[in-house]
């Protein structure tokens, strides 16, 4: 067995890997760049070491510093978690040809998965379905295009070397494909160094169904079932679950058995994940049939949603990483494994839903998770979520002896968590587990699309909000069992049942005698005073004093401010030029994601401090919209 261990990773991945290396007694090495110098994986590994600048490109992504730092540390092996170096083939050599073993798959495994064209072939020659596409080697636009105009729309434009939903574009008709196809070149071309493309058919239905394989050194390979990632927004899954809805044994057979051939054709060792896309108009109901299933993608390397097969396997599959890199047969053959209930995870983001899912990095000031569930998370309080990387804050994971309990517990988990001052998902998690379609299992990866502003819409807090939060400062006002009678005493008039209280900059009176407050509300106090309500996932932050309010005078409506810090890959104006409502005005990339940052009105550009390539701040005036005359 391995005895020394460094991470090439950070956030909840390292520090997962971290958990399972200690119970197995090898010692752990973490990497960390500025940004990250008191993160929690740098907290809890046995040893840490700084590999450069905070951007990832300086630091996570610079494979000869982190093999150096192996070896100054005299760790034996590397693990690359997710994302980052784990699926690059040079750096798996790199850190072989340096004597160390790498924790996952040969890099000619790599290699063969890799580029989704080649591996589409190769697939295909073992016997796997895949969806009718252009694999071709011909990258101009006007082929691609026609290739595209022949499949008929709508097609994917899908980079050959991406993952992750990068790189992916969805055109539904001939006039938006050159557009799209210069948008996902560029997202590829930033995100991989690689901007080739691959054209296939749109399903209108479908479902993302991924199956867990795994393979040693000594031939074996088996699976591990599937899962369902059907709910996910733009390409980035949302809530995975595991087994899928809907799911019969020969469909499974079927699925499960592709995915080992996929496995064996590429002589796979470690952790794979093989994904498939499905029709969900298949049958009745949005199930599955094994002659409506094919091949998309193998992703080599541990996936972020892998917790939802260890949860209904009972596998550690960190520890099978580790046993099967160290030369150890798979602990299982596939008569043992089986599954055992269901499980569903919820990614939690620092993201503000309302404001087009803009990330929402900074300090974690309060963060109360309930119990009840597993919770995998790189932060605690005090630490700060940064706007280098990913804004994942936690995946949280519930299990249940069927679909249904698995679901009402991570509502109830949902409802019990604050998490601040920063702006989360949890509300629209909560409302994405609440659809009556997912309730009731039926998926596809364009449900939440479909339902448009109401998974995201903010609410005002009601009067049973208000009074739960009148009643908790009742509740904690003299800090005495006998409350009732002192809390609002006036002499000589009845009891003071009013409270004044400000929630999101504004002032409320809340009323502390109200009742009917019902279980779906929580609330809590914290240490500070502040009153923590949350319902149906959304959380309301009461204080007792008013907000200090910041200096300055506000910007114009027409100011287009940078919404975080990041760097400008496209100036699509000029001063000078008139723009209509909606148009595009200038492109941001920051933690990994291109935002579009369009006009608010028709008007005439007045002021343009935007550069390409120009790095800037949260709060930098890139764009003033004058209105144009009536």
């Amino acid at each position: 067995m391995i005895q020394s261990l460094l991470i090439a990773n950070r956030g909840e991945i390292a520090c997962r890997i971290i958990r399972t290396a200690r119970r197995l007694g090898i010692r752990t090495v973490a990497v960390y760049s500025d940004a990250d110098a008191r993160a929690l994986h740098v907290r809890e590994a046995d040893e840490a070491v700084h590999i450069g600048p905070s951007p990832a490109r300086e630091s996570y992504l610079i494979g000869d510093r982190i093999i150096a730092a192996a070896k100054a540390t005299g760790a034996q092996a590397i693990h690359p978690g997710y994302g980052f170096l784990s699926e690059n083939a040079a750096f798996a050599q790199a850190v072989i040809d340096a004597g160390l073993i790498w924790v996952g798959p040969n890099p000619a495994s790599i290699t063969a998965m890799g580029l989704k064209d080649a591996a589409k072939k190769l697939m295909s020659e073992a016997g796997v379905p895949v969806t009718p596409g252009y694999l071709g080697e011909d990258q101009s636009a006007e082929r691609l295009q026609s290739e595209a105009d022949a499949i008929g729309y709508p097609v994917l434009i899908k980079a050959v070397a991406g993952g992750g939903g990068k790189g992916m574009r969805r055109v539904d008709a001939p006039e938006a494909f050159a557009d799209a196809l210069l948008s996902c070149q560029r997202e590829a071309a930033s995100s991989f160094g690689n901007d080739q493309v691959l054209i296939e058919k749109y399903i209108l239905s479908p479902r993302h169904i991924e199956v867990q394989v795994f393979g040693d050194s000594h031939g074996q390979v088996v699976h591990l079932f599937e899962r369902d990632c059907s709910l996910q927004r733009r390409h980035q899954k949302v809530i995975e679950e595991a087994p899928a809805p809907g799911m019969d044994a020969a469909t499974r057979e079927a699925i499960c058995g592709a995915a080992v051939r996929a496995a064996q054709a590429v002589d796979y060792v470690g952790a794979g994940t093989v994904e498939f896309i499905a029709d969900a108009s298949a049958k009745e109901g949005g199930g599955l049939r094994a002659d409506r299933i094919w091949f998309m993608e193998m992703n080599t390397r541990l996936q972020v949603e892998h917790p939802v097969t260890e949860e209904i396997t009972g596998v550690d599959l960190v520890e099978w990483q580790l046993r099967v890199a160290s030369g150890e047969p798979l602990p299982k053959k596939q008569e043992q494994l089986s599954i055992n209930g269901h499980a569903i995870e919820a990614r939690l983001y620092a993201e503000d839903p309302a404001k087009g899912f803009l990330p929402s990095p900074g300090r974690i000031d309060r963060l109360l998770f309930d119990s009840g569930a597993r919770v995998e998370t790189g932060v605690e309080a005090g630490d700060t979520v940064s706007s280098f990387y990913d804004p994942m804050i936690a995946k949280v994971i519930c299990r249940g002896p069927d679909r249904e309990a698995a679901r009402t517990d991570l509502l109830r988990w949902l409802d019990g968590s604050f998490v601040g001052p920063l702006h989360t998902n949890k509300p629209f998690l909560h409302a994405c587990l609440s659809m009556a379609d997912f309730a009731e299992g039926r998926l596809d990866t364009g449900l939440i699309e479909r339902q448009g502003e109401a998974l995201t819409a903010v609410d005002c807090p009601s009067d049973r909000v208000l009074a739960a939060a009148g009643q908790r400062f009742r509740k904690d006002w003299t800090g005495r069992e006998d409350r009732e009678g002192l809390f609002g005493f006036r002499l000589n008039a009845a009891p003071k049942t009013h409270v004044d209280l400000f929630v999101d900059g504004r002032h409320v009176v809340a009323d502390a005698a109200s009742g009917d407050l019902r279980t779906d509300l929580r609330s809590a106090m914290e240490r500070d005073g502040t009153i923590i309500v949350t319902q149906a996932g959304q959380s309301w932050f009461f204080s007792q004093t008013p907000p200090v309010k910041a200096g300055g005078a506000a910007a114009s409506d027409g100011a287009i401010l940078s919404p975080m810090p990041g760097r400008i890959i496209a100036v699509a104006v000029a001063k000078g030029d008139r723009v209509a409502k909606g148009q595009k005005l200038v492109t941001l990339e920051a933690m990994k994601m291109e935002h579009s940052l369009t006009a608010p009105f028709d008007g005439v550009v007045a002021e343009l401090d935007a550069t390409e390539g120009g790095q800037v701040s949260e709060g930098t005036l890139l764009v003033l919209v004058e209105r144009g005359e009536d």
